[in-house]
């Protein structure tokens, strides 16, 4: 619970992340300038040693999550995990959604935190609607971007599929006018607030979900092995569109977190990806949640 809003964590699948093919990290050139040169390359068997002393070893099983918010009025999905984009290992969301009570046709809307397969492949697996009843609202900079065909054309190889999931994810959608984009900065409902968080991508934007006093930050891609970016956001990724930019919002994200002791949901730590940062001798670390049973009264 925040505050009076109930928070679902919802898991649709893990899959191995290869760390050492797709994490970069920016580093200063000769010159000054500074650019996403590959993790394995820039520090050799650093991300094994920090993985090692986390008792884990590349490639990392991710966490797909998404997050399901009941304000009492509304039922709120943010993310839809990767429907039948990443096979078999995910597309786990509608069962598990199920499991906690909701069924598909209760959800109102569904905020996307950008257009990457694993965030938007469950809103339609196969191509076919799953949430009959839901508006689905994206950032306009992200949606402008992954339905240009010159910025498909353009593209490297490895995200061109990403543009052939989101035309699919989204066409019932579009066709039904429940696709509804937003200007950043926006308030979408009451008490949830679109921040905008660029750099993984054009649109990249982060949720800000505030009840009775209490604030969690729903944040998409700004991490996405927790054990190597926590003590160095330095490190980024080959799917970051502008990985300087990525760099410094999630720099932002992470001071901002450990200052305010925000609540943080997010979609590739460990499930259920919910806890605080905190900054010790100048590094962040995470700290996850601990929960308790909370029993209902009887009628005895």
């Amino acid at each position: 619970m925040l505050g009076r809003v109930e928070i679902t964590a919802l898991l649709d699948g893990t899959h191995p992340f290869p760390v050492h093919d797709v994490m970069t990290r920016n580093e200063t050139m000769p010159g000054g300038d500074r650019k996403a040169v590959k993790l394995a390359e820039s520090h050799p068997g650093r991300a094994d040693a920090v993985l090692a002393a986390s008792d884990l070893a590349a490639p990392v099983e991710g966490s797909i999550n998404a997050f399901l918010v009941n304000t009492g009025d509304r039922l709120i999905l943010i993310d839809s995990g990767a429907g039948s984009l990443y096979g078999a290992c995910c597309g786990h969301l509608l069962e598990n959604l199920r499991a906690s009570g909701y069924r598909p046709e209760q959800i109102d809307e569904i905020y996307l935190t950008h257009l990457h397969a694993d965030h938007v492949g469950g809103i339609a697996p196969e191509g076919k609607p799953a949430f009959a009843n839901a508006t689905i609202r994206v950032n306009q900079k992200d949606l402008d971007y992954w339905l240009d065909a010159k910025n498909e054309n353009e593209a490297p190889k490895f995200l061109k599929p990403m543009f052939e999931g989101d035309r699919a994810s989204l066409k019932p959608y579009r066709e039904s006018g429940q696709l509804k984009p937003f200007s950043e900065g926006q308030e979408l409902s009451p008490g949830i607030r679109a921040i905008p968080t660029p750099g993984h991508t054009p649109g990249h934007t982060s949720y800000e979900v505030s009840s009775e006093g209490q604030t969690l930050l729903v944040w998409g891609d700004l991490v996405h092995v927790a054990p190597i970016q926590f003590p160095d956001p330095a490190v980024t990724v080959t799917y970051d569109s502008n990985p300087l930019s990525a760099e410094l919002e999630r720099t932002a994200a992470f001071a901002r977190a450990a200052r305010t002791s925000t609540w943080i949901a997010a979609a590739h730590i460990a499930f259920p990806g919910i806890g605080h940062i905190r900054s010790v001798d100048g590094r962040f670390e995470w700290l996850p949640a601990n929960y308790t049973t909370v029993l209902k009264p009887t009628n005895d």
